[in-house]
């Protein structure tokens, strides 16, 4: 039940973001947003620094992007989005662009897990470190 909450949470917040940018978004957008944010969480028990679960969850989420870009844009052809016109794009699913603002955002969304954690299933989560 915990992760299917984050799940959730997750997908809201990230669709969230896609509608106040573009004024739209798909069902894929909740999907990807929900793994991701379910995947940031597990970043907290490597133990490393809030500057380093950055870089990962970074990582993970343009990982994720791209395999949903693929799955969506490419082979369904259901063109949510298209990052080609957007310099160092990736088959035009993902871009420097956008994973410098998943960076950003990943330190809300690893904080904002750690709120849900705290608050909601009363787990006793390690405060952020900044530095390693």
């Amino acid at each position: 039940m915990k992760l299917l909450t984050l799940f959730m949470f997750g997908g809201v917040f990230y669709a969230g973001i896609e509608v106040l940018v573009r004024e739209w978004t798909h069902i894929s957008m909740f999907i990807t947003g929900g793994i991701c944010f379910v995947l940031i969480g597990l970043l907290k028990y490597t133990r490393r620094s809030v500057l380093e679960q950055m870089l990962m969850a970074c990582a993970v989420i343009t990982v994720l992007e791209l395999i949903c870009g693929l799955l969506v844009n490419v082979w369904w052809g259901m063109e949510v989005w298209d990052y080609s016109d957007q310099p160092w794009n990736f088959m035009g699913q993902i871009c420097a662009n956008a994973s410098a603002i998943w960076l950003y955002l990943s330190f809300v969304g690893i904080y904002a897990n750690e709120l849900a954690r705290r608050g909601m299933f009363k787990e006793r989560v390690e405060p952020m470190r900044i530095l390693p």
